[in-house]
């Protein structure tokens, strides 16, 4: 086995110890005392570096990496140092085998952000790569080569989300304008006078930013009822548009925004294409709390134009049907029954929740 203090080259750090350590003539580079001098100053130009860098030398591309590496092989670093390449990264050796390739006929490559599905962790991980591949030269002949990375794997996703956001911003603002436009034109077919028309349209505009606040602020213990009545109010153009019924419950703060999520959707939709956009249509909303805080919540349009199942679910559906229903830790499923949309939630009440669950 070599000793460090023969190599000194190496370095002090972790990578460097370890390679000065390790028993390199049970590897097909066999001892350091017997490498190249050209092999000796590459190991020792990458331990030295501060960027990732891990390099494959010789015909079993054995592997070698320093510190900055070593994070980027996961729960895989152990056994790592010495081992042929494709059988460290045997997960993804299909993948970048063409690179491998290029790079050992004496060509470098280049890939920004290459998607990888990697289990360097014992399970299957989606992460994103920018990484060179370069020839390693010795005596003019092509003998390894050198991979500089960069994990861009937090960028890809952050950036990810990001246009989701606005994505999901576009929708809402998009969905905001329609109610609004729905609101105008309701109120100007039942107008009488056109100040009559300019006082309610102004009222009711007021009403769906009440509402749009209500999704982002609540108070603690909110009454359900207060919840529906103010996610309603900027889609109604007569109050007998909406039954509502149930008993005096509240939720918490959390519970309140995912209620109210749920209702000013339904309610969206339903002004769009369903119960709301025809004069004869209504909604029917109730709930219930039974032994154990057992919740049940019920939407069903009546009245309004035939309904037909939607070709695909977007959005709406996965925010009705499974977000809010994560609030209440229950089940949420919508009907597109012919004679008016139902949705159903069933879940339980917590009082003074604090909890956050996440939207994506």
């Amino acid at each position: 086995m070599d000793s460090i203090i023969q190599h000194p080259t190496f370095g002090a750090g972790r990578m460097g110890r370890m390679t000065a350590e390790f028993n390199w003539a049970s590897t097909p580079l066999g001892p350091i005392s017997s490498w190249s001098k050209a092999l000796e100053a590459i190991v020792s130009l990458m331990l030295g570096q501060r960027h990732p860098i891990c390099m494959f030398w010789g015909e079993q591309f054995t592997m070698l990496y320093n510190d900055a590496y070593a994070p980027l092989l996961g729960a895989k670093e152990h056994g790592a140092l010495g081992q042929p390449a494709n059988v460290v990264w045997s997960d993804i050796w299909s993948d970048i085998k063409p690179f491998v390739d290029q790079a050992m006929s004496g060509d470098g490559t280049w890939a920004e952000e290459l998607p990888l599905v990697m289990t360097r962790n014992g399970f299957d991980e989606e992460t994103f790569w920018t990484f060179s591949y370069s020839p390693l030269f010795e005596e003019g002949e092509v003998k390894g080569m050198m991979n500089v990375a960069i994990d861009a794997t937090a960028g890809v996703i952050a950036r990810r989300n990001q246009n989701a956001l606005q994505r999901e911003l576009v929708h809402r603002v998009k969905n905001t304008l329609a109610v609004a436009g729905a609101v105008v034109s309701s109120t100007l077919r039942q107008a009488t006078s056109l100040e009559q028309a300019r006082a309610t349209v102004a009222d009711r505009i007021t009403a769906l930013g009440n509402a749009q606040e209500l999704l982002h602020e609540s108070a603690e213990d909110t009454p359900v009822r207060g919840i529906v009545e103010a996610a309603m109010k900027a889609h109604l153009d007569r109050p007998d548009r909406a039954v509502i019924s149930g008993p005096d419950t509240r939720v918490a703060s959390q519970q309140a925004v995912g209620l109210s999520l749920a209702v000013y959707e339904l309610a969206t939709n339903a002004v769009k294409y369903g119960a709301l956009s025809d004069d004869a249509g209504k909604v029917e909303i109730s709930w219930d709390l039974t032994a154990g805080d057992r919740f049940t919540f019920t939407w069903q349009e009546v009245g309004g134009p035939a309904v037909a199942k939607p070709a695909r679910t977007g959005f709406g559906s996965r925010l009705t049907n499974k977000i809010v229903a994560a609030y209440f830790e229950g089940q949420g499923r919508t009907l597109y029954n012919p004679d008016g949309v139902r949705f159903e939630l069933e879940g339980i009440i917590h009082s003074g929740q604090s909890d956050q669950v996440e939207i994506g």
